[in-house]
């Protein structure tokens, strides 16, 4: 299979998209294996989508895939174990269902099932494929020939020099632990974790209890979010039309930089989605 460019799912307004209308995409090829992408949005700030791949399932990269980008990118694991590793310097990362995986631009990635059920993860891409940062990037990297799934030359040194084994690492495994927590609003009643917060890419978890509103806020990018668990409720003020939208999990909606917008849990158990913003955060 000869590569060619994602679809790339773009609104101009605040969008509901529903989990069923996601767009779908399967790519890659014998050598670097195939996966099936659902992606939710890829606009000129940011690019969202959740992918999958069954059991035994794993992509690698061939000279038509080559999976390292100009892109900041967060991976969130929604269901299963996912195996996250770096041909080019043999790392090798295993996160699990809630667990996140960070890196930046130039990180070659292969991905593996590690588990005895399906994987699916969801990912924000920033500065997004519609900037060139993907498939034709990809081809300017110095291409790996040979995979490394280990780090040999640290045998024998560990665990006395984990620590200086850890500051080469170009990954980074992210757990419920490593959020750095803040309260927005006036009341103080949106909890929200960050993951990453980068030039280009913002990502966390935000969470509402039973009853709890956010104030209506805006930011410097365009926001991806994906709904975890709950009812969750959007409100789009400056919206023409409808602008009052009820999100369930799978769920995901965008909203573009600069466009005021109000989370609500109107339901009454506690509503977690994911966002992921690009390129600022603040307004």
């Amino acid at each position: 299979m000869a590569y060619k460019s994602s679809p790339r799912p773009t609104f101009d307004r605040p969008t509901y998209i529903p989990y069923a209308g996601v767009t779908r995409y399967l790519w890659g090829d014998e050598v670097s294996g195939k996966v099936d992408d659902w992606i939710y949005v890829s606009s000129a700030k940011i690019h969202e989508l959740v992918f999958g791949l069954p059991v035994g399932g794993a992509f690698r990269h061939s000279s038509e895939f080559r999976t390292v980008f100009g892109a900041d990118e967060l991976l969130y694991v929604l269901e299963g174990t996912y195996i996250s590793a770096n041909p080019e310097t043999g790392e090798v990362h295993i996160a699990r269902e809630g667990d996140a995986i960070f890196f930046r631009k130039d990180t070659w990635h292969h991905g593996f099932n590690g588990g005895t059920g399906p994987v699916r993860v969801l990912e924000f891409f920033a500065p997004p494929p519609s900037t060139g940062t993907s498939g034709a990037y990809a081809r300017t990297r110095p291409y790996v020939e040979t995979s490394r799934y280990g780090r040999d030359a640290w045998l024998g040194r560990l665990p006395m020099e984990a620590n200086a084994l850890a500051a080469t690492n170009t990954m980074r495994v992210l757990r419920d632990s490593d959020l750095i927590w803040r309260l927005e609003g006036a009341r103080q009643q949106l909890q929200v974790g960050l993951y990453c917060a980068t030039e280009h890419l913002t990502c966390g978890r935000l969470r509402l209890l039973p009853g709890q509103y956010s104030d209506i806020e805006t930011h410097g990018g365009d926001e991806g979010l994906y709904l975890l668990s709950g009812s969750l409720n959007i409100l789009a003020p400056e919206m023409d039309g409808q602008n009052w939208f009820e999100l369930h999990p799978r769920d995901g909606f965008y909203v573009p930089a600069g466009t005021p917008h109000q989370y609500h849990n109107v339901g009454s158990t506690p509503v977690e989605a994911l966002f992921g913003v690009a390129p600022r955060y603040l307004p």
